[in-house]
């Protein structure tokens, strides 16, 4: 275990929790101390829920750790059993618990005694996994159990839909334009033809798991989430998936393609050709707009990526693909899937970088000087303290990235969504200097000693005040740019003279 200034994904009771609370009638009891339920807050805050979140801490206090946790912990999912009448409770291990070591699997044996719902222990080792790597175990879990049970009772369906259909697997809580993407793929389904047999895990009855089956083929929009459900739909009942995320006008042209190959090699006749260059040319403007001056004057401009694997890979394309801007590095904090990552992005970026540690990525940046970010709300931080825009593309999130208006970054009007995000990150960095000039924002005179915390430079009053002189369009590529001519100088401090010494060597 390392302690953490910032983390990117979660630990593993929080994916578990996003799962649970997902669900519709589904109850999460979370052993844990007091002060680890700050999820119930966290998810009534982002997702604006009117409804309180179906999470129960059972608290672990001084009076547990004398006598043991077995008898509190059984009599609250009896409690709960009782109060809230759900299909099923989810025991969600965490650190606390595993750190005790306490047998939470017995438990859940001894509560399902005394429940007229079912009771599961959320497969999840705490150390192992992190928030998204959960999400999906206990996704996985939940699907097999009701599958397991249905098949046992001989109620699993035999036959598929008469007409094409598809599950949508990986649409859960907090997630990232999830519930706008799930409005924008419905809507695209619809368009071609298509039934939504199901959507899970969000708003779905655990009861209606069995009826998975009767799909004629999977979609995955989000790598991170649901994958290795399809995985399991496939290898035993024959379910073929897709998980080419259709974000951007290439790859949802691509995934319709695709859905129209596993559609066909199933017995049905379909041809999506004319819908998706109707769509192209007429409902997404990102075609059009590739091609207008406005465009044109972002080519070449330097861009980073940074983010989960789904949505770094998909903008990394769009940047470099259909926007022709140079992306310099292009990474992800998904180190368990760097793999794909690499085989993805590689043709379309200078960079590469797997790292879920805040500083490197900052300093990456800081280094490279690009034009744009891309990245999640910590990258809009560092981007902040750089003078450089931020456009946030993926969690962590802030509730701004939570919007009521609609916004999809999934199929043709997400690539609306994604075409003005871009625009509007590049050009609304170039109005510091007009701000600036008619007394705006950014006139403080706050100087930071380096994006990491390991800079050992000052600057001395006379220094400061000449930097804020500066646009701040361009003050941190000179606030850089001096710094490193000081240090390898071996200075201490930065004077005007210094100031003045790296401008003619360097050229600010």
């Amino acid at each position: 275990m390392k302690l953490a200034y910032w983390m990117y994904a979660g630990p593993a009771h929080i994916g578990t929790l996003r799962i649970a609370s997902s669900f519709r009638n589904v109850h999460a009891i979370m052993h844990a101390p007091l002060g680890d339920d700050y999820f119930n807050v966290m998810r009534s805050m982002l997702e604006r829920e009117r409804n309180f979140t179906p999470v129960t801490a059972s608290i672990v206090d001084r009076n547990v750790l004398a006598r043991g946790s077995q008898d509190k912990v059984i009599n609250n999912i009896i409690r709960k059993d009782k109060e809230e009448n759900p299909d099923l409770i989810v025991l969600t291990p965490t650190c606390t618990s595993s750190i005790l070591q306490e047998d939470l699997a017995n438990f859940v044996e001894r509560a399902q005694m005394d429940t007229e719902g079912d009771v599961i222990l959320a497969d999840v080792n705490h150390y192992r996994y992190n928030e998204l790597q959960a999400a999906d175990r206990t996704l996985h879990q939940i699907v097999k159990f009701y599958l397991d049970k249905a098949n046992k009772k001989c109620e699993l369906p035999n036959e598929k839909t008469k007409n094409p259909s598809v599950n949508i697997i990986g649409i859960s809580t907090l997630g990232f334009h999830a519930k706008h993407d799930c409005t924008e793929l419905q809507k695209l389904m619809k368009d071609l033809g298509i039934t939504v047999n199901m959507i899970i895990p969000e708003k779905a009855s655990v009861h209606d798991l069995k009826n998975l089956t009767k799909a004629w083929f999977n979609l995955v929009p989000y790598r991170e989430l649901g994958l290795s459900v399809a995985k399991y739909l496939e290898s035993e009942f024959n379910i073929p998936y897709i998980d080419i995320t259709p974000i951007g006008v290439v790859e949802t042209a691509k995934c319709i393609r695709k859905i129209q190959q596993v559609i066909n090699e199933q017995g049905k006749n379909v041809n999506f050709e004319d819908y998706i260059n109707k769509q192209t040319l007429y409902v997404s403007e990102a075609a059009w707009f590739s091609r207008s001056i406005d465009c044109q004057n972002l080519t070449g401009k330097k861009a980073v990526v940074f983010g989960d694997n789904t949505h770094a890979a998909a903008m990394t394309k769009i940047l470099a693909r259909e926007m022709g801007i140079d992306v310099v590095l292009a990474g992800t904090y998904c180190k368990y899937d760097a793999e794909w990552f690499k085989e993805q992005v590689s043709e379309y970026c200078g960079e590469v970088l797997i790292s879920d540690n805040n500083g490197e990525i900052a300093n990456t940046i800081a280094r490279l000087e690009p034009s744009a970010i891309f990245g999640t709300q910590m990258e809009r931080h560092v981007g902040k303290r750089l003078n450089i825009p931020c456009g946030v593309i993926a969690s962590p999130i802030h509730i701004q990235n939570f919007p009521i208006g609609y916004k999809p970054f999934c199929g043709y009007e997400g690539t609306n969504q994604i075409t003005d995000l871009i625009y509007n990150s590049f050009t609304l960095g170039m109005e510091d200097h007009l701000l600036e000039i008619f007394g705006g924002h950014d006139t403080k005179e706050t100087i930071t000693k380096g994006i990491s915390a390991n800079s050992d430079l000052n600057w001395n009053k006379e220094a400061q005040t000449e930097l804020n002189k500066i646009p701040g369009f361009v003050r941190g590529k000179v606030k850089r740019n001096t710094e490193k001519f000081a240090r390898e100088r071996n200075l201490s401090e930065v004077t005007i003279e210094v100031m003045y010494a790296a401008k003619e060597t360097i050229g600010n």
